[in-house]
């Protein structure tokens, strides 16, 4: 029987050797990054604790990661507890990302004394943040120890070592042999420093994108498309994407995963290194940054939303026949189901935005309790006493006159807040004594952030939200018509762009101010007419590999995700999107014409129970039938005479695309 393959791993400072569970981290000391150490230093100089390549090299400079030639073992050395907000002052690097080492070169110093004048520990600790896949178990000897000395001997699972012997990587599971031909094709688990995942895509940051094989990654079967943005390889996936990115991660380590201090550090170096210099370049970035925050903040609600406004919807109908009494006990229920994540919106999207900004969710999460309080919102429907800038003055805090909102339903006073607490809290814990900051650092985050929303935050942002809502009023009302032909014929030229995500929170918040939404009700069309394109193609075509995508692209776009649809088979033949389009404009023209309105946040075919208006069925219901239909029969016609042929297939070998791509789409 062949012997178990071991590795050895060195200690990365002089200093004494102490068990991951005595790390005053809690991180790290419940093994959540992996096996590995700690290392109480006596001296400043660091070394390579294995050979291999740096993966990564923090933007502050407090942790360096590194990659293991054989064995693909990941090493993550982390400097100082808490030393995030040193902002690199006590650490200098020698090496960056992409440079080979060997064990026990001198990589970087750290300025202990800096370190503890900050009030931090100093404590360097080891993980091997892939230990799920390629560790059985870490032995460690404790005690005093040079840099460099052997510190602790890693034995390799038996999937790993086979896996090395065999020269690829384990699979087992559905989406296994598309993860790894997927890793393979985008240079090796070597050649990717990073993986996250957006709704749809794959978000890869890679050491060499000229090492990648777009064409190859492209053709995959369960690949709809492959574009580059923002630095990073994003392969279009679809609904499947969360199945694939699990799958990957199984295979390369967690430590690359979404939630690792390595990934999120070299997507933070990453940006750094995109920023632009020139003024203009400012306010894209800054306009970038702002929706990637928005779409962060919302892509996890989304699908809440969604099947919430279909609930409402069929319960509306329910109401509307006569089939449920308003006062019975099953429509409170019911009504109950669908009503909570509308009604405790600040609560999800509070945790949802503290994480995508780097605030505590848990802590944004509780402020989100404090502004859906019962008493707070029976504040804000309380007889306002006058007046303050058009805000109606209902409350007073020590006596200082203020206006309380509903935040139910809302979004952006949230967001606004985890930005605050993103900043509040790094303070917080540079000026609180660590022994301290468990009882005191949430009291003072909450007082803060939750005061600043009540007092000022939030008055504000419900002003410039109502503003916004008035005004998309005002400009649908000017001709509800053409602002319908104009918005249903470019809307899915956003998505395209990953824009549309900025549209997304203005609907949320039309509903939440107004109870409805005329915008969303065309964008519904927008998502009909992608459907009916690729319906045509799907009956049209007689090639086996477009039909496989195109009838299920079929079912999502009229299930309200149009990217199958779009990506796979409608942009990459191009006259089918123009198509496409045109029925869509033909679609958002009768919807406007109609003054069909729109009452849940669920479009597409699927979303036909948002069409009904709570207080009893009226005309935006058949209108909804009534343009849905012409947009269909308009964009299927279009598409089977002018828009695709089965040479279309043939000629084309790579998608014409070159875009610019939105921050989570």
């Amino acid at each position: 029987m062949a012997k178990a393959q071991t590795v050895t791993i060195l200690s990365p400072v002089n200093g004494d050797v102490i068990a991951l569970n005595k790390v005053k981290d809690p991180v790290f000391s419940a093994g959540m990054m992996g096996l590995g150490f700690g290392v109480q230093p006596s001296s400043g100089e660091v070394v390579a604790p294995v050979s291999g390549q740096v993966t990564m090299v923090a933007e502050t400079k407090h942790a360096i990661g590194f990659t293991t030639p054989d064995d693909h073992l990941e090493v993550l050395v982390h400097l100082g507890i808490d030393t995030v907000d040193l902002k690199g002052a006590p650490f200098t690097v020698k090496v960056a990302a992409g440079d080979d080492v060997q064990a026990g070169d001198v990589i970087a110093t750290m300025d202990l004394a800096a370190i503890q004048a900050a009030n931090r520990q100093t404590t360097v600790i080891l993980a091997v943040t892939n230990t799920s896949d390629k560790l059985e178990s870490l032995d460690v000897v404790t005690g005093a120890k040079a840099a460099g000395d052997v510190t602790a001997t890693g034995r390799l699972n038996a999937n790993t070592f086979n896996a090395k012997r065999q020269n690829r990587l384990p699979k087992a599971g559905k989406y296994d042999q598309l993860a790894a031909d997927i890793v393979a094709n985008v240079g090796g688990v070597e050649n990717v420093s990073s993986l996250i995942h957006c709704i749809t895509r794959l978000r890869f940051y890679l050491k060499d994108e000229s090492k990648a094989n777009d064409d190859v990654v492209r053709d995959l079967k369960g690949v709809i498309d492959v574009a580059k943005a923002g630095g990073q390889y994003q392969v279009v996936i679809g609904p499947a994407v969360t199945d694939v990115y699990d799958a990957i991660i199984k295979q390369i380590g967690p430590g690359f995963s979404n939630d690792s201090e390595t990934a999120k550090a070299v997507a933070e170096t990453a940006a750094a290194a995109q920023r632009p210099t020139t003024p203009w370049g400012k306010v894209k970035w800054g306009i970038s940054n702002l929706i990637g925050v928005i779409t962060g903040s919302m892509i996890p609600v989304i699908g809440l939303l969604a099947a919430s406004g279909i609930l409402k919807g069929i319960l509306a109908l329910l109401k509307t026949f006569k089939l449920v009494s308003p006062t019975a006990p099953t429509y409170v229920i019911i009504n109950a189901m669908g009503d909570s994540v509308f009604y405790f919106l600040p609560i999800f999207v509070g945790f949802t935005a503290g994480k995508k900004l780097g605030a505590d969710p848990v802590i944004m999460g509780i402020i989100g309790g404090v502004l859906t309080y019962p008493a707070i919102v029976t504040m804000a429907s309380g007889k306002a006493t006058s007046t303050l800038l058009g805000m109606g003055i209902n409350a007073n805090f020590f006596g200082l006159p203020v206006h309380v909102a509903s935040y139910t339903y809302s979004i952006f006073p949230m967001i606004a807040g985890a930005w605050l607490a993103s900043k509040l809290e790094p303070w917080l814990k540079r000026v609180i004594p660590t022994v301290l900051r468990m009882i005191f650092v949430p009291l003072f985050e909450v007082v803060i952030v939750s005061g600043a929303i009540l007092l000022f935050l939030g008055p504000i942002i419900t002003v410039l939200s109502t503003g916004l809502a008035n005004i998309i009023v005002w400009v649908y009302n000017l001709s509800p018509a053409i602002s319908g032909l104009i918005i249903g014929g470019f809307y899915q030229v956003l998505v395209i762009f990953g824009l549309h995500w900025a549209v997304i929170p203005i609907v949320a918040n039309d509903i939440a101010t107004t109870g409805h939404s005329y915008l969303n009700a065309i964008v519904s069309a927008t998502m009909v007419a992608q459907g009916g394109a690729v319906f045509a193609i799907a009956l049209k075509s007689k090639l086996a590999n477009i039909q496989e995508l195109a009838w299920p692209a079929t079912i999502s776009a009229f299930c309200g995700v149009t990217e199958p649809a779009m990506y796979g088979i409608n942009l990459k033949y191009g006259r089918a999107f123009v198509t496409a389009s045109i029925g869509a404009a033909v679609g958002g023209f009768l919807t406007g014409l109609m003054n069909v309105n729109m009452w849940g946040f669920t479009g597409s075919l699927i979303g036909f129970t948002s069409f009904v208006n709570p207080k009893g069925l009226d005309f935006s219901f058949y209108g909804f039938l009534i343009a849905s239909a012409a947009t269909i029969v308009v964009s299927f016609a279009l598409t089977w005479m002018f828009g695709f042929k089965d040479e279309d297939a043939n000629a084309v070998k790579v998608a014409p695309k070159k875009r610019h791509l939105g921050a989570t789409a």
